[in-house]
């Protein structure tokens, strides 16, 4: 399941997923998915780590329990 950051120029490995809910101006990070989706970016590390979103909206971070990821 290797895929590439979604971020310009990074040829990084992605390790987490970021959905964004327009609906509820709310980003949601979660652990790398196990397809591509569509409407979806795939980060690395670095980029997971960096994450921020507009003034107004809400970032949620899902973690799986037990391991140690992005933003630990």
């Amino acid at each position: 399941m290797n895929r590439s950051c979604s971020r310009v120029a990074c040829t990084s490995d992605a390790v987490a997923t970021l959905t964004y809910v327009y609906a509820d101006s709310m980003a949601v990070l979660g652990p790398l998915s196990m397809s591509h989706e569509p409407h979806s970016y795939d980060l690395c590390v670095r980029h997971a780590e960096r994450l921020s979103a507009p003034q107004g909206w809400q970032v949620i971070r899902h973690a799986v329990l037990g391991e140690a990821g992005f933003g630990a």
